[in-house]
């Protein structure tokens, strides 16, 4: 197996196309909402991909070089789960030219495009499900769905009874994968946007189809077309069954953001939180380890200032530790500049272009972050050691190793000031040997086999 050779040096940047820039207002709805305003499970606020092209100089002024995008096939819902045309660019974000420009010019600057894939289930206008819809038990495409009686009722309130939907939800009809006619129709959209120049696909709740053969067969499909393309998987719980060659590359690392915020919040002890980080460097293979795609938040969660009351200090630590950990971190959009939010839909608000908006002391921890993540390879390929751990004080460091270039990762998850005396022999550090800290400016001597720091309150250092 080969895990696409670029993720483990990507850092992604997820942007949920209604709700980062409009670019271009003809293709707003009628009923569009004033940009900013108080997002809810209906309303739209004109973001669409020509606004992700022309904001693209903010995006390389940070630093990113991958994008995951929320589904951008044509929906009737903000979020586009519900999907009634998988070959179709929704009109409301553009169209089939706007989405080439845009990889055209991702491409043309090092930049991946990883685009949502919603296969378990589909929206009510789907062709297949609008067919049943209208010829109930004589409709061709029954098979397609899990039907259990008629007439189909799909509309009126309450859990869906009739037909299977994700988690009961009338408007998400779920497909029967079983069917080879299904699968063939949603192996055939796998290769047409990669064909098209997409580099991969996130997987929506891809644990809801519960079939190793579809999943091997799906990686043979994109695979074929792209061996470089990125399968990832949305699964939360850490399981080891989703990753490998029959399979996903990659999931979305969620056990390490909960842990991390759990930490942040005095929910766990340090040792705790150094047992989960470490474990989970085990469950999976190397290769996979290293392209998991590392998330402080998400469209599904409250976004990482709220979830941490504010606290800016928190939040750049929780960023130190996402960027130093292995894997590809992924920046939620507006979390470098301090958006807050709480669940859906509070964590989809508009991107606050108004810079007076924005925290600027957070974008440019992010941006350091990022900058000196691509400048030192043992942060993105390094192994990773355990050197210290002080679990009632709320203390814990580890090292990046590749060959000489070692930095050690100090943190302190403790509103106490900490002094710490720190065994770095096993890192090739002698007597004598002054070392710094990279994101400050403090500079340290190695005094015999330990090197003596001392950390502020919820912080961390990056130390060479």
């Amino acid at each position: 197996m080969t895990v696409p050779y670029w993720v483990q040096d990507a850092v992604f940047y997820q942007i949920f196309p209604d709700r980062f820039a409009n670019g271009d207002k003809s293709n707003d709805p009628p009923n569009v909402q004033e940009w900013g305003a108080e997002p809810t499970i209906w309303n739209f606020q004109g973001g669409d991909l020509r606004g992700v092209i022309q904001k693209f100089d903010y995006l390389l002024d940070l630093g990113i070089n991958a994008i995951y995008f929320n589904p951008i096939f044509q929906a009737t819902s903000n979020h586009r789960y519900n999907i009634s045309d998988y070959y179709r660019i929704d009109p409301k974000l553009g169209d089939m030219d706007d989405f080439q420009t845009l990889l055209e010019v991702a491409h043309t600057n090092n930049v991946r495009v990883v685009i949502d894939g919603v296969f378990n289930h589909c929206g009510r206008g789907f062709f297949a499900f609008n067919d049943v819809l209208e010829n109930h038990e004589h409709s061709p495409y029954i098979d397609w769905f899990h039907v259990n009686g008629y007439p189909v009722d799909a509309y009126s309130p309450g859990d869906a009874i009739d037909y299977e939907g994700w988690w009961k939800y009338k408007s998400l009809p779920k497909f029967n994968v079983n069917n080879p006619h299904v699968r063939q129709y949603i192996f055939g959209v796998a290769q047409y946007w990669i064909e098209r120049g997409a580099d991969g696909w996130r997987l929506d709740v891809p644990n809801e189809i519960d079939d190793d053969a579809f999943w091997a067969e799906f990686r043979h499909v994109v695979k074929s077309v792209n061996r470089d393309a990125y399968i990832l998987g949305e699964i939360w719980d850490g399981d080891p069954r989703w990753v490998g060659d029959q399979h996903f590359d990659a999931v979305m690392q969620y056990p390490v953001r909960d842990a991390l915020l759990d930490l942040l919040q005095e929910r766990i002890t340090a040792g705790i939180f150094a047992g989960k980080m470490e474990q989970l460097l085990e469950v999976y293979p190397r290769e996979n380890v290293y392209a998991m795609y590392l998330p402080l938040g998400s469209h599904d969660t409250q976004r990482v200032k709220t979830k941490l009351d504010g606290k800016l200090e928190k939040v750049k630590m929780a960023f130190l530790f996402q960027f130093a950990y292995p894997g590809a971190p992924a920046i939620y959009y507006g979390d470098e500049v301090g958006l807050g939010g709480g669940k859906d839909p509070g964590c989809r608000r508009a991107f606050p272009w108004d810079e007076k908006n924005w925290n600027a002391e957070l974008r440019s921890w992010v941006k350091r972050l990022i900058s000196l993540r691509k400048r030192m390879p043992c942060l993105r390929r390094g192994d990773y050691q355990r050197v210290f751990l002080g679990s009632r004080h709320g203390t814990y460091a580890f090292a990046r190793t590749l060959g000489d270039e070692v930095v050690l990762v100090a943190l302190n998850a403790s509103p106490s000031r900490r002094h710490l005396r720190l065994p770095v022999k096993a890192l090739g550090w002698r007597d004598g040997r002054i070392v710094s800290d990279l994101l400050g400016r403090e500079e340290y001597i190695v005094s015999g086999d330990e090197l003596i720091i001392t950390i502020q309150p919820w912080s961390g250092l990056w130390i060479t």
